[in-house]
């Protein structure tokens, strides 16, 4: 058997293991949203309806329409596009603007043959070097994998023996060239990408090929396909993520996709039920709050996207049931985010996503209808017309889109707390579970006052960007305090010592060898304080504070240009610029407007002396912020910081 041969796994890793987070009811969490089967259900199996959709496009103008340009797009490609062996792929998250990591948008245009060079929103001439170039290429080999899906849709629903041919073709091209893509990692298996988990995510698209074609391709091809292209992805992702990560459970999700399309029991066993397989993936991976324990949200979604599209292949086979409580669990992935929204959607940043997410993620929600069915999804979804919507037309939402209200909350399997009291809302990302994906970033807090954002994690760039490990990930493009110019090291759960909806205590005892570190945030009278406590067990320290605010300030005399802020710290304090210096003693105090609505007194207290530097940071790029340091002008073993945010005026 095929599982047999290649079915592998770590079994000496399997003794270190993390804990399972307790899941006991997900089809009851969130019930707002949902909507639920006759027997009670939260997921559904996916139905594929062809005779219905050809008898849409044939009667409905809108889908006839819709049609002609699905057959123009797909048309165009399948003439003007062709991969290429010599090709060789490199990392998505290549894609970043040497000027500032702001993402450089794909265009289908050949690099040294159709374009000279690459741009960018602030970068308009980006030269296109290797690594830049092989960053194109996996934008375009995923764009091809898909359009070969869209082709074999299209044969199905039309009989079109073009795009027939043309898929099978392609299907030919990659089975008869795998082993001629080196991987480009040592390590790395990947070979017609750059890792295992664009392999996994691409890989699910060649298995949707393969089932639509069917037996309209003669059985020794589609042998020589499994042989030849199917068997050797299986062997690579199968070798490697013997531990529980986003990335594995992409990789078991792809496996069990091949499993039903080859009809392999084992194999399919193998995937859901193996020592790293999906199951175990969702019992230790997802927290009982319903967060991916990587604790970046961007991965919340990515993680429930890995588990629709096994939902959907399985639905289809008729085999959903085997992950049903899996299926239950993903989908809460998807909503637990309302749960930390501001009051205008926006989502607070912890770990390394990239700026502006917000939720509800409505997008989402309607591609996610066919398994994870919620009256917002279902209600987007009939707004779109694609293949989804086609072939399992979504029924009216049984009920009005109803949202969750903002609460209060303390996380604490995820380790975060959110604040709530008057026109403040305050989120607090005090621990961490996990090394992967951390920043160095325990203790970090966002705030919005009503609508206006106060100060926030601006999250990260593309990870090929050397700003991030060089700046987004470290401690100075936080609200957190520093020791001798770095935040904490390693990754740790922290502890909350008290909570209510206005009031947090936390504590990170091992922020640093012989380091602990507590914070206090609390809503009183109106205002936020922030009581920041660092206290030095091996003598004294050079202690500070970094924090960050979203308005324009105005700052008190005393203030000079300093540029020298970067010389003897690390490195990323040379990402500031017009940075102005002034020394103060216990406290200093000043103004910040955000936009035309929000006046806030910063008032900053220190223990002595200190200095205090004021310049301009990266932000989500291309934007900057105004930033603050603080520092004690003498080493110290202990210090307490407290800043108070009080509003003079706000419409």
């Amino acid at each position: 058997m095929l599982a047999r041969a290649l079915f592998f796994f770590a079994s000496a890793a399997v003794a270190g293991a993390a804990a399972s987070f307790p899941k006991p009811d997900p089809e009851r969490r969130f019930p707002e949203l949902k909507v639920y089967s006759g027997l009670g259900d939260s997921w559904r199996s996916a139905k594929e309806d062809w005779e219905g959709a050809r008898r849409r496009t044939r009667e409905d103008p809108v889908w006839a329409d819709w049609l002609r340009r699905e057959r123009e797009e797909v048309g165009r490609w399948m003439t003007r596009h062709r991969d290429r062996v010599d090709w060789l792929p490199g990392w998505s998250h290549d894609g970043v603007s040497p000027k500032d990591g702001s993402r450089v948008p794909w265009t289908e245009a050949i690099p040294h043959e159709e374009a000279e060079f690459f741009a960018s929103p602030s970068d308009p001439r980006i030269e296109i070097t290797p690594k830049l170039h092989a960053w194109w290429v996996v934008g375009f080999r995923a764009r091809h994998v898909e359009t070969m899906v869209r082709a074999a849709q299209l044969f199905r629903l039309t009989g079109d023996a073009s795009c027939r041919d043309w898929a099978a073709e392609q299907m030919d091209f990659y089975a008869a060239n795998f082993p001629r893509w080196e991987p480009q990692r040592p390590g790395h298996p990947a070979r017609l990408f750059w890792q295992t988990l664009t392999e996994a995510t691409n890989l699910v698209k060649f298995v949707e090929v393969v089932r639509l074609l069917g037996d309209a391709v003669a059985p020794d091809r589609r042998d020589v396909w499994r042989r030849e292209f199917f068997e050797p992805e299986v062997k690579a992702l199968n070798s490697t993520q013997q531990q529980v990560h986003n990335i594995a459970l992409w990789q078991r999700c792809a496996v069990a996709q091949v499993a039903l399309l080859l009809g392999d029991e084992a194999l399919w066993k193998g995937a859901i039920d193996g020592p790293w397989g999906v199951r175990r993936q969702i019992s230790e991976g997802v927290t009982s709050d319903y967060f991916w324990f990587e604790q970046s949200l961007g991965y919340n979604a990515f993680v429930a996207q890995a588990m629709h599209s096994l939902g959907l292949a399985a639905g289809l086979a008729g085999r959903a049931d085997d992950v049903s409580h899996e299926l239950a669990v993903a989908q809460n992935l998807l909503l637990a985010p309302l749960t930390l929204r501001f009051s205008d959607g926006r989502l607070p940043n912890p770990a390394d996503s990239r700026g502006g997410l917000r939720a509800p993620d409505a997008d989402l929600l309607a591609r996610s209808y066919r398994v994870f069915p919620t009256t917002l999804g279902l209600e987007e979804a009939r707004r779109l017309r694609d293949w989804n919507t086609l072939l399992d037309p979504p029924p009216a939402p049984p009920r009005p889109v109803v949202l969750p209200e903002v609460a209060a909350v303390h996380l604490e399997s995820t380790r975060m707390a959110v604040l709530r009291s008057g026109a403040w809302q305050v989120f607090l990302h005090y621990g961490q579970l996990a090394k992967s994906h951390s920043q160095r970033e325990a203790l970090n807090y966002s705030a919005t006052y009503g609508d206006v954002d106060i100060t926030h994690d601006p999250g990260t760039v593309g990870y090929g960007s050397p700003l991030h490990r060089g700046y987004y990930t470290r401690g100075l493009a936080h609200n957190v305090p520093l020791i001798e110019g770095e935040a904490q090291e390693g990754h740790d759960r922290g502890q909350v010592l008290e909570f209510s909806p206005a009031r947090v205590r936390a504590a990170q005892p091992n922020y640093q060898p012989g380091v602990s570190v507590g914070r206090e945030l609390a809503i009183e009278g109106g205002a936020l304080r922030d009581t920041v406590t660092v206290e030095c067990a091996g003598g004294p320290r050079r202690l500070g504070l970094s924090f960050h605010l979203q308005g324009r300030t105005r700052l008190p005399d005393g203030f000079w240009a300093d540029t020298d802020f970067a010389r003897g710290r690390p490195e990323e304090f040379a990402q500031w610029t017009e940075v102005r210096a002034g020394r103060f003693k216990e406290n200093i105090e000043f103004e910040a407007a955000f936009g035309g609505s929000v006046v806030m007194r910063v008032v900053v207290s220190a223990p002595g002396e200190f200095r205090i530097w004021r310049g301009f940071s990266p932000d989500a790029p291309p934007r900057r912020r105004e930033s603050f340091y603080l520092e004690l002008t003498e080493p110290a073993s202990r210090a307490v910081f407290t800043t108070t945010l009080a509003p003079v005026s706000a419409q």
